[in-house]
């Protein structure tokens, strides 16, 4: 079972159509909305301050998802793809955004709609990164602007994958 906890009398509100694994921890002030997905080992600490999310959001196995106490809070927009073991800290991530896989994203950063922050990235405290860009590298630095081609082969690709894997967990039979 998920750990699904509340954090001084707030509880965690998720949306229709979520899947949350077995193994994953969501704690506190976290709403999520509809068909989001959060993946084995990963964690979503609403204890210091709030997360929200939007529709079809995928925090996929051990990415961690927190804030800073009294300063920052996390949001994350619609469509959006957290990567595996990637960190999203106190941050304000638009729509339509793939952070890859082992990135890190700290306080007050904004990463704009359309963007891919690339694997491996460390986007810095107070960086506003360009909506329709790529950023790699640490520290993370615009590195070109994004096609069409990848917003609708990355970007939407892999959203939509997550959300079919989603449907592969669910109504499973209990032994």
């Amino acid at each position: 079972m998920p750990v699904i906890l509340p954090v001084k009398g707030v509880f965690p509100k998720m949306g229709s159509n979520c899947f949350i694994a077995p193994n994953a921890t969501i704690v506190g002030d976290v709403n999520m909305g509809n068909d989001c997905s959060i993946w084995f080992n990963a964690v979503v600490r609403g204890d210091v301050n709030s997360i929200v999310m939007g529709n079809k959001v995928n925090i996929q196995d051990g990415a961690v998802i927190h804030c800073t106490y009294e300063k920052t809070r996390t949001v994350i927009g619609n469509n959006v793809s957290i990567g595996h073991n990637a960190i999203v800290h106190g941050c304000t991530v638009a729509d339509n955004v793939l952070i890859g896989m082992g990135a890190i994203v700290m306080d007050n950063a904004v990463i704009g709609s359309n963007s891919i922050i690339a694997a491996g990235a460390v986007v810095l405290e107070n960086t506003v990164v360009e909506a329709g860009s790529i950023y790699a590298g640490v520290p993370a630095k615009k590195v070109k602007s994004i096609s069409q081609e990848l917003i609708h082969g990355e970007i939407d690709r892999i959203a939509n994958n997550y959300l079919m894997y989603s449907s592969w967990f669910k109504d499973q039979p209990e032994e």
